[in-house]
């Protein structure tokens, strides 16, 4: 377990200590470290990048670069070229179907999975629209994974792109991601994971899974909203035509004829998030000092403590390959979604926030996981670095009352 002074890295859990905040799925609460680098960033050295010769604008375009240095080493990509700024991952996923799908032809596929996030599912209906293209769908087996037989079956000549999470937002399942990758190659097939969720719970290396793209987004990393990555192998990103049109993407302009910049800058039209990036690198400093391994064992101890009190609970019905395996697997590292009989999950979520405990209800944007699983909505327990297991007894017992209230 991590120290539980951690928390108190935290300003909201001081203006809020009673509060135990367990929906870091949908986005986490900021460090000191990753607010104060921001202000500074505003106060004494923000101006616009790349263009300015004047010391702001050096200063400021040095510290855009280094963010992305820093990136670029966390999931140790080969070149910080390999990384571009996005506003979210939502935006990275609408820029490869864009980009990537415009080369795409009626009839070619791509494959997702029911366990994605509606972010890795609209925008492929939409290339879809665009292109005639046809989408393929992973199915799940009963305890959330992957059918990977299913799968490959699924895979073809046809397949240009498998499109997958590298962790379930509503249920916490990692898909084997290294199997799904060779796979796809070996049928020709580019591979994009979404890591939204799997990059805080623990170490991502691009370059040993050999993805093609990857996409997080930084809020969720504790970092600040507005910002999000995009990773691409640089051969890939540089065939790919630019998606938004603008300053700074292009090379030269005239009224006959246009050409685009080179890599990253190719796909960031306009200003980009500055002091967002700044905050970025910040986070992702706060994680690499805290040790990417140390968090997924902290998360998973956290899950497992809290597995064992939901399985405690008759009326509570857990979701997902953790919920009948013991001991809780290891992949097992900050999300649980559940459900209970006679209680309706808003109920549960409002009871608990009169105890000061904020959970997360409703369908997580996963509204085609719902319907296999059969229910319209569950309660999501998620976990960061500031949680503790006193806060999973304090949820436990909350819930506990919650139920008896609502029997």
């Amino acid at each position: 377990m991590l120290p539980p002074s951690i928390k108190f890295e935290f300003p909201v859990f001081t203006a809020h200590p009673d509060l135990v905040y367990l929906d870091t799925a949908a986005t986490s609460q900021k460090p000191r470290a990753v607010l104060g680098a921001m202000q500074k960033s505003y106060e004494t050295s923000y101006a616009n990048v790349h263009r300015g010769i004047y010391d702001l604008a050096r200063r400021s375009t040095e510290a855009y670069e280094n963010s992305k240095q820093k990136v670029a080493k966390f999931i140790n990509a080969t070149r910080a070229e390999e990384i571009i700024y996005a506003k979210n991952a939502t935006e990275a996923i609408n820029l490869v179907a864009h980009s990537f799908g415009a080369e795409l032809s009626a009839g070619d596929e791509i494959i997702i999975s029911e366990l994605e996030h509606h972010a890795n599912i609209v925008p492929w209906h939409m290339l879809r629209e665009r292109k005639n293209i046809v989408i393929k769908v992973i199915p799940i087996l009963a305890d959330g994974q992957l059918d990977l037989d299913a799968y490959k079956k699924l895979l073809s000549i046809k397949t240009k792109l498998v499109a997958v999470t590298m962790m379930s937002n509503a249920l916490g399942v990692a898909p084997p991601v290294a199997d799904i990758i060779a796979a796809a190659h070996a049928a020709g097939a580019k591979v994009l994971l979404d890591a939204s969720q799997a990059i805080y719970h623990g170490p991502v290396n691009v370059t040993e899974l050999d993805c093609d793209f990857l996409v997080f987004t930084g809020h969720k990393v504790y970092g600040p909203s507005g910002i999000g990555v995009l990773y691409g192998k640089y051969d890939l990103l540089n065939k790919m035509p630019p998606f938004l049109g603008g300053g700074d993407m292009i090379e030269t302009v005239a009224f006959d004829r246009i050409t685009y910049a080179p890599p990253p800058r190719r796909f960031e039209a306009g200003t980009p998030p500055i002091t967002e990036a700044v905050g970025l690198a910040a986070a992702v400093d706060f994680m690499s000092g805290i040790g990417m391994k140390n968090i997924a064992a902290h998360d998973h101890a956290l899950c497992a403590a809290a597995m064992e009190k939901l399985r405690a609970m008759p009326r509570v019905k857990v979701y997902g390959a953790a919920a009948t395996m013991a001991p809780v697997p290891a992949k097992a590292v900050g999300i649980i979604s559940f459900t209970a009989d006679g209680a309706h999950v808003q109920d549960i979520a409002t009871l608990l926030d009169k105890q000061n405990i904020a959970i997360r209800v409703g369908h997580h944007c996963c509204m085609p996981l719902m319907q296999k699983l059969g229910v319209i909505a569950t309660a999501r327990v998620s976990f960061g670095v500031y949680n503790t297991l006193e806060d999973v007894d304090k949820f436990a017992k909350a819930l506990q009352q919650t139920l008896e209230i609502l029997s």
